[in-house]
């Protein structure tokens, strides 16, 4: 069978972020999947199939991998080992150009399996980059092509991610249809799958975000349901922080609390640093919208700025970290110095989704009105109520709505003692 085997079982397990020993669970050992990814031992077709349905493949990628390697096969191998090496060193622009040509020879050996995969790959490199809507042409593709429909896994995939982008792009709406439809197909994998907990994590995100929090908390207690004592302990800590995002948005303190040191115990940096850097994001963001100011959301804050001066980030990335500072000065009272720093990021919030852009401006025009700047404050305000009405965020509308009419009825006020 040569290594053909080994490079596609090592890639598909990479892309569901397991480790071997999760792979191998309960009936392989992690240093049998070594053997077997390293092209040392033959499988046997009973593996091939229990492998297969573990990683909730395709049926024709049964057949694909039982084929013997061929030049074709090494050219694609090869090709793939670039892309993860330069998505391991997150030269996510190289890894890029390396699946898309690991997916083009793939397709011209008629591997559907391997072109699905690798043009997954590279829309995950275009994601990386802030290219969304690149990104969401290439998902959008392959959600049309046969083999998503064929296999409820691929289709799940296929469907969170583009959930993802629209999520990511402010579309709140189209977002929630995405993760909707991805719940559904769900009812095909078995219970406590990581494509299961994807998609509700997905779809209570926009939920969340949309503002319809009661429908979002239900699906966070399906969510809690897929898990139980054998659930890997990176997932339980997703999960957790979830979970604890919703209940601090539905201002249950205590809850968020709960959840979020629970998840704060259960990831770490050192298996993922990325994803601790995203936790601590939220969990800042999260505490913050819910006007706690502690020293632990502090130490929130200050994680998520260490951790992405480690990792790098793209341009949102990095305006998203500021606003949770900037926020922060706010909350605390330091007026001054949080409108110098919501100026510079609402400078640059076209990189921006536009219900989060609409949160800068908000902010911004919050501070304004604290400062005592009442008519540029109206100008941000209108300006955040569009952004969240294209988003489709139609509770953080009303916030808007509710400012402006604050400073109105305040200068009616400063009018009328004048007048009299």
């Amino acid at each position: 069978m040569g290594n053909g085997f080994g490079e596609k079982l090592r890639a598909e397990r990479l892309e569901r972020g397991l480790t071997q020993a999760e792979l191998g669970k309960d009936l392989y050992s992690p240093s049998y999947i070594s053997l077997l990814e390293t092209g040392r031992r033959e499988p046997t077709a009973d593996v091939i199939e229990e492998l297969a349905r573990r990683l909730e493949l395709a049926p024709k990628a049964l057949e694909a991998w039982s084929q013997p390697i061929s030049v074709s096969d090494a050219e694609y191998v090869l090709a793939g080992l670039y892309a993860r090496q330069a998505w391991d060193l997150r030269d996510y622009a190289l890894a890029a150009e390396h699946a898309a040509s690991a997916a083009r020879i793939a397709l011209e050996g008629k591997n559907t399996s391997a072109w699905w995969n690798m043009t997954y790959m590279q829309a995950e490199c275009l994601m990386k980059q802030g290219q969304l809507k690149e990104c969401q042409k290439v998902m959008e593709h392959l959600l049309e092509h046969p083999m998503a429909t064929e296999s409820a896994g691929l289709g799940v995939r296929a469907r969170q991610m583009l959930a993802a982008l629209c999520h990511g792009q402010g579309q709140l709406s189209a977002a929630v249809e995405h993760a909707q439809k991805a719940v559904e197909q769900c009812a095909q994998l078995p219970k406590g799958s990581t494509l299961i907990i994807g998609a509700l994590r997905a779809l209570i995100g926009a939920l969340a975000e949309s503002g319809r929090l009661d429908e979002a908390w239900k699906y966070c207690q399906d969510m809690n349901e897929q898990m139980d004592e054998h659930s890997m302990s990176q997932l339980a800590g997703e999960v957790a922080w979830v979970i604890g995002n919703v209940a601090f948005m539905r201002h249950d303190y205590p809850e968020g609390i709960k959840h979020h040191e629970r998840a704060a115990k259960l990831l770490s940096p050192a298996n993922d640093i990325e994803l601790w850097a995203r936790f601590n994001k939220a969990s800042a963001a999260v505490r913050l919208s819910s006007g706690i100011v502690e020293p632990e959301t502090l130490s929130a804050i200050e994680r998520a700025e260490l951790a992405l001066s480690i990792v790098g980030g793209n341009k949102t990335d990095q305006l998203e970290v500021a606003f949770i500072r900037a926020r922060w000065l706010y909350l605390t009272g330091d007026i001054v110095a949080a409108v110098q720093k919501l100026r510079e990021i609402h400078a640059e919030r076209a990189a921006l989704a536009k219900h989060t852009a609409g949160e800068v401006s908000l902010l911004l025009g919050k501070s304004l009105k604290a400062a005592g700047e009442s008519e540029e404050a109206l100008v941000l305000l209108e300006e955040a109520q569009r952004e969240f009405t294209a988003a489709g965020a139609q509770d953080r509308v009303q916030q808007a709505l509710d400012a402006m009419l604050e400073i109105r009825l305040a200068q009616r006020r400063a009018a009328a003692a004048e007048a009299s």
